[in-house]
């Protein structure tokens, strides 16, 4: 099926409380786990490569298979851009081909991120790409995978100020900040779902949640039944799969490392796929 965008994926999902997973990928058999789950399911996805996993790959290469392997599925993908940090990232991801696109100036005062946004919003127009931005700012990063973080109720988003910001910026989705953080979350998550509530009442376009790592099944089913309709989700089946390779190893038996690389698609396709219900995302096919 056809590369779609952002819009496209989640049109429906505000009217139809579900969300659709967008899943990281920092490899090819990442990709090919998320695309597997995708058409196993027969569900949408949306398949992300955020800027902080640039370091990772050869990135035109890399987008130019992903798109290829994306013509060849039989559901709607869209690939986004996740976590863009400048314009000049976000116009190499459009030239590259990606159907979405999200500019985080969520650490730039309000203003700031408002200019910034209607910029990217504006540039993306020609090419018919989605737009995604953070308001309010959810903290972690997915390289800390050790210490963890915790959510700082500072940084949650302001229901006053949405409305504003969607309607200066023309954005398609909009990441708020509830109580989750990218990476492990230290300690147990405490999310915020009147907060969440009051941010969906201000607004039509669909919400997104970043950082969904030491959520439960149930914390995730909370959200999108309160107004989520894309889940960002990347760092637990990364820890995992990684999990999954050494658990081989230190098992003693002879391996070569297509036994590793195809153990650790394998246990990240079954995660994606659980996610996948969890999220309520529906069949297409």
């Amino acid at each position: 099926m056809a590369l779609v965008t952002l819009k496209e994926i989640l049109r429906g999902s505000v009217q139809g409380r579900y969300a659709v997973g967008s899943f990281n990928a920092a490899n090819h058999g990442m990709v090919e786990a998320i695309l597997a789950a995708s058409e196993e399911l027969g569900t949408p996805v949306i398949l992300s490569i955020a800027e902080v996993h640039f370091r990772y790959l050869d990135l035109d290469k890399f987008v130019s298979y992903a798109l290829h392997r994306i013509e060849e599925v039989s559901t709607p993908v869209a690939l986004h851009l996740d976590h863009g940090l400048s314009m000049e990232t976000i116009k190499r991801g459009l030239d590259l081909g990606f159907s979405s696109v999200m500019i985080d100036a969520s650490q730039q005062p309000y203003e700031e991120n408002v200019r910034i946004t209607r910029s990217v919003v504006e540039l993306a127009k020609p090419y018919g790409v989605s737009v995604e931005a953070e308001l309010g700012f959810v903290g972690g990063g997915e390289g800390n995978l050790v210490e963890g973080s915790v959510a700082n109720p500072s940084d949650f988003t302001d229901p006053e100020l949405v409305a504003d910001f969607v309607e200066k910026t023309g954005v398609d989705a909009l990441a708020v900040a509830i109580g989750t953080v990218h990476g492990p979350y230290k300690g147990q998550p405490a999310l915020d779902l009147e907060l969440l509530r009051e941010i969906r009442g201000r607004t039509t376009i669909p919400l997104v949640l970043h950082g969904g790592s030491g959520l439960s099944d149930q914390d995730f089913r909370n959200v999108v039944a309160n107004g989520i309709n894309k889940v960002n989700f990347y760092t637990h089946f990364s820890l995992a799969a990684a999990a999954k390779v050494a658990e081989l190893i230190k098992g003693g038996k002879p391996l070569g490392y297509p036994d590793l690389t195809t153990a650790a698609e394998q246990e990240i396709k079954s995660i994606v796929a659980h996610q996948i219900g969890v999220f309520g995302t529906p069949r297409v096919i």
